[in-house]
């Protein structure tokens, strides 16, 4: 009896059927229709455009499982659950789960983490046939979830940038890979002396366009498209590497390492890189054993000491010129070329 009780607890915690029909309700926004009075299965598949079979059967599970409440012959109702699926519940799970728009594209490459585990490569690549950056710049579908995403400002000790390095005798710097440019423009805000380009790809740069103009920026900023594994052809006197290196593998962290090398070699500049420890600081060690774990289905993040990350810059052809105090989230080095050190 104890034996089937354990059977049960394991069949139970290795059922993809929940997690994956919780998030087909979000892409299909069945919360929200619910609640403008589509509530009969008949009526949801036609505004969903869905199989109505498959539908049904899919309400009738959602049902069992707390999410809906069936009232009536295939007539539905949210449930205090279900209610956490509107798309504005103040919890944003909707599009968490949405698997149309980037989170729940990404999390979906959990399915395929068996690739992550056997190669320490990412399983979203694998799945999807391009690494999850290239995918979300790739395609316009991520560029409205993207831009809905709030602006929280910079985070990870991302401020040691503004506050740590001396900026005083910097006239222009690159932020390589800044996403919409929250850190450059808190960098350009702190130091009035400042002309930056953000070097993004299309999508990220496109964003950050109205973000810098917001803040009164655009004549001392410009964005340009790039690519981390494409020759970047901005010069200038340093080229920042933020929370870059942590999403990458040790081939990729030297291809763009290398990359940043050959432009300073161009420009005579260095390179700040500023890079973060994923390895996070959550209270249940279960939370930070999940998010360590899932976050290698997506990118193939590693966690890296310092001295790690100083056989990655040695091997880029670079050398540290200067090193901040490192914390358990984020180290800072300048680099410049070895020919010049």
């Amino acid at each position: 009896m104890e034996e089937m009780s354990k059977v049960k607890e394991l069949l139970k915690k290795a059922d993809l059927l929940p997690a994956t029909s919780i998030r087909v309700a979000a892409t299909l926004r069945l919360a929200d229709h619910i609640t403008d009075g589509i509530t009969t299965a008949d009526a949801l598949a036609e505004r969903t455009k869905t199989h109505q079979v498959a539908l049904e059967r899919l309400l009738t599970y959602l049902a069992t499982i707390d999410v809906l409440e069936e009232v009536g012959p295939q007539e539905y109702v949210l449930t205090e659950l279900g209610e956490l699926l509107r798309d504005d519940a103040e919890v944003g799970l909707r599009t968490a789960f949405d698997m149309d728009v980037m989170f729940g594209r990404g999390e979906m490459a959990t399915v395929n983490i068996i690739h992550t585990v056997r190669t320490g490569k990412s399983a979203y690549q694998d799945l999807f046939g391009r690494d999850y950056w290239a995918d979300l710049s790739a395609d316009p579908v991520y560029k409205k979830s993207l831009d809905e995403l709030s602006h929280p400002g910079i985070a990870w000790e991302a401020e040691r940038v503004l506050k740590e390095y001396d900026w005083s005798e910097v006239g222009h710097v690159v932020d390589f890979g800044g996403n919409k440019g929250q850190l450059l423009i808190a960098l350009l805000q702190e130091n009035p002396h400042l002309r930056g380009t953000l070097a993004e790809l299309p999508v990220f740069a496109e964003l950050a366009r109205g973000p810098i103009e917001e803040a009164g920026l655009a004549a001392r900023c410009t964005t340009v498209e790039a690519d981390f594994f494409a020759p970047l052809e901005v010069d200038a006197d340093v080229y920042l590497l933020s929370a870059i290196l942590a999403d990458w593998d040790d081939e990729s962290a030297v291809r763009i390492l290398s990359n940043c090398a050959n432009a300073a070699r161009r420009s005579g500049g260095r390179i700040l890189l500023a890079d973060v420890n994923l390895s996070f600081d959550l209270p249940d060690p279960a939370d930070q054993a999940a998010v360590q774990f899932r976050s290698m289905a997506t990118v193939p993040s590693t966690d890296r000491t310092v001295a790690e990350l100083k056989d990655l810059i040695a091997r880029a052809g670079l050398t540290v010129t200067w090193e901040g105090e490192a914390s358990s989230v984020r180290t800072l080095f300048e680099l410049v070329p070895q020919e010049r050190n």
